[in-house]
């Protein structure tokens, strides 16, 4: 892609405002939180340490926002406690211009560093540098640094107090994930109807299982219906794609498959209601056409077999699904899971299945593994690392630009370049063009009010307070968008006792526009591309599916039943390389390089084939055998041929090599005579190969354009 088309689509993507829900009310508990600090502190202390207490309070509740499973409170008093602590040392060093400047260069670059934890901890640490550089210019002495940094602190623990005090949806974030995964569970058998191999997109379920982590805190308080769904929405996935597969047995016309697909549309309805319980809090409302389709008898005529099975299984874990998801106590029975649960399908099936859950690690906790993430990504070629070392040199380029130009308040510059700056190309460029775009409307329309009204300290105050609740209000719907009402914010609030007022709307412009395009030559001079790493993520992948694949196939040779904890580390193992294949491709397909990966035609196709690598290994595990049966030895050999192929596979991908699958063809070659008896296992094996052959294809450019 070049240049000019990839500053045209990040363009494009920052400018663009997304329609998202809404959450006035959330948006309306952090503005109040804002308006009792900034009151409180104006009236007792004046002006000056309004701003630093306001501050404090605004960047507590962005950080309430952000999107992680920590309690609330918890966001906002680390975010206020780290800001207190950077605008303590700035203040302290503020007055001698060397010093602030290597503390800036410090702190910027361990704020870069902050991003190896996730973006919320890289966003906390980013603002932290921004506010630094603010609250620093507001007129003080050594002497009240202290002050001024626990009024920041204060700031915080009013908005950790509301939150406690005035609670909105609690365990709405978790609630979400969990409806979400339930509902991708649902979309999915409905597509299974019509296309019985159809992917399915595992995020969901990742997404579902990083809320399910609990600190023992949490632990104590969670909803009963947020217990164990999770675990039986990951148990439905396989048995779904086994009822719809035709590899399984069901062909793909005629009446068992017309079955199989009022099964399938029955269990979206009903995992559709489950999701639907599970967001609102509400009881099931079981559709009555989807529990006939699970309690007629003429299944067990209709289906044979694997099939059969398939939809016994089923059938008991759509009524487990329903228990889970009433709003109960541990002990309260219900009716709707009654009416799905107790049928003839559901015999063998183990009920009140709803898992133990998750353990997050406290704060505290939680310092030694940052720690370890932070020294795994100092190495030349970790993107973080790029990062770290851009944004600092950007960060201190343009806190000494802005000192040098004659517009004063040159803090506009680094602040900007320091807020729009990620680890990653799309998004560094789009949030600059967003900013630009933002803080020119934004301080256009502050600036106009300021010089036609005169607002006092109180009225500039309160329109800094009206200016946070938008902000709040409008963030996630676009950078663009939240950026106008930030800008204008940043202007009240400086507003209030006067600070720079002086400075005109081109000069704050000129310098955010400086800053911007620092951080956009910044990463264009020293980059951290994800196209030349693509093969390495494909290869993890690769060998993350073949070690999933292996430990199933193993577990045939050893049954273990189908609660193996192998099993499940694999399966996880698979979906985190596979996500990682994913982001890396979309960051890939925005940049501006030539190409020195794969093309978009190998992309796809290798995708494509690994995916049905992956569906066939689930495939496998939808079939385990159940502990104490007997064991097929035939497995086990199939099982190391597998992994020492795809491991040897992967090898080769990595070093730009066509990859072979020796191993795993001459076991399927010494099968031809004698395959093991089992209706799916040498079928399956046939199924893995030819996946493989397909990806040997898609990175064999004379063989893909035939």
């Amino acid at each position: 892609m070049s240049w000019l088309r990839a500053l045209k689509q990040t363009a494009r993507s920052g400018l663009t405002v997304e329609r998202r829900r809404l959450e006035p009310v959330v948006a309306a508990r952090a503005a109040l939180g804002l308006a009792l600090v900034v009151g409180f502190s104006l009236a007792v202390f004046g002006p000056a340490v309004a701003a630093s207490s306001a501050f404090g309070a605004f960047q507590a509740a962005i950080a309430t926002f952000q999107r992680s499973w920590r309690p609330r409170p918890t966001l906002a008093l680390a975010s206020g406690a780290s800001l207190a602590l950077s605008t303590f040392f700035g203040y302290l060093t503020g007055a001698h211009g060397a010093l602030f400047l290597a503390l800036l260069i410090l702190w910027t670059f361990l704020s870069g560093l902050a991003w190896a934890a996730g973006p919320t901890a890289g966003l906390i640490a980013s603002s932290n540098v921004a506010m630094m550089l603010v609250t620093v210019t507001l007129p003080t002495s050594v002497a009240t640094a202290a002050g001024h940094a626990a009024m920041i602190f204060a700031g915080a623990v009013v908005q950790a107090v509301l939150i406690v005090v005035l609670p909105v949806r609690r365990w709405g974030a978790q609630r979400d994930a969990l409806a979400d995964a339930l509902a991708a569970e649902a979309d999915y058998a409905r597509r299974l109807r019509h296309d019985p191999v159809a992917p399915f997109d595992p995020v969901p379920l990742m997404t579902a299982r990083s809320a399910a982590a609990v600190t023992p805190g949490q632990a104590r308080r969670r909803p009963a219906e947020l217990h164990g769904a999770r675990g039986l929405a990951e148990r439905i996935r396989p048995v779904l794609a086994s009822l719809a597969d035709p590899a399984v047995g069901v062909p793909e016309e005629g009446p068992e498959r017309a079955r199989v697909r009022e099964l399938l549309a029955a269990a979206g309805a009903i995992l559709d209601a489950a999701a639907h319980a599970i967001r609102h809090g509400e009881p099931v409302a079981i559709p009555a056409p989807a529990v006939a389709v699970l309690r007629t008898p003429d299944t067990h005529a209709i289906l044979t077999g694997p099939s059969r099975r398939a939809a016994l299984r089923l059938a008991a874990l759509l009524g487990d699904v329903v228990e889970t998801a009433e709003p109960r106590t541990e002990t309260t029975q219900t009716t709707g899971a009654t009416e799905v649960a107790e049928t003839p399908q559901t015999t063998g099936s183990p009920r009140h299945a709803t898992g133990t859950g998750l353990a997050r690690p406290t704060l505290l906790r939680l310092t030694p593994i940052v720690a370890a993430k932070v020294r795994a990504e100092l190495r030349r070629d970790s993107p973080v690392l790029r990062h770290a070392v851009r944004v600092s040199a950007v960060t201190a380029a343009g806190y000494l630009l802005g000192g040098v130009l004659p517009f004063g308040h040159g803090y506009w510059a680094p602040m900007a370049s320091v807020m729009v700056m990620r680890p990653d190309f799309s998004q560094t460029y789009a949030r600059s063009v967003a900013r630009f775009g933002g803080t020119l409307v934004g301080v256009a329309l502050a600036t106009a009010v300021v010089r036609s009204a005169h607002p006092g300290t109180y009225l500039s105050a309160g329109l800094a307070v009206v200016c946070a609740f938008g902000m709040y209000l409008l963030m996630r719907t676009g950078y663009a968008a939240g950026q106008v009402f930030v800008a204008a914010y940043v202007v009240f609030l400086l507003g209030m006792e006067g600070a720079g007022l002086t400075q005109t709307v081109r000069d704050r412009v000129t310098l955010t526009l400086l800053g911007g395009l620092l951080a956009m030559l910044a990463y264009a001079v020293y980059p951290a591309w994800e196209t030349p790493r693509l093969r390495g993520r494909l290869a993890d992948w690769l060998a993350s599916l073949g070690g999933y694949a292996a430990v199933v196939t193993a577990r045939y040779a050893d049954p273990a039943g189908t609660g193996s904890p192998d099993v499940r580390e694999a399966l996880l193992n698979t979906r985190a390389a596979r996500v990682a294949w994913q982001e890396a491709v979309d960051r890939a397909t925005h940049e501006p390089v030539r190409h020195r990966g794969l093309s978009h035609a190998a992309v796809e196709q290798a995708d494509h084939a690994l995916a049905e690598f992956g569906r066939v290994a689930m495939l496998l595990e939808a079939h385990l055998p159940e502990r104490g049966s007997p064991p097929l030895p035939a497995a086990a050999t199939l099982a190391e041929s597998l992994h020492r192929a795809t491991e040897r596979g992967a090898k080769e991908v990595r070093e730009r090599r066509e990859p072979h699958w020796d191993d795993l063809r001459e076991t399927l070659d010494a099968w031809s005579a004698d395959p093991p008896d089992h209706f799916l296992l040498h079928k399956g094996a046939v199924l893995l190969l030819e996946a493989l052959d397909e990806v040997t294809t898609a990175l064999t450019p004379s063989t893909r354009a035939r």
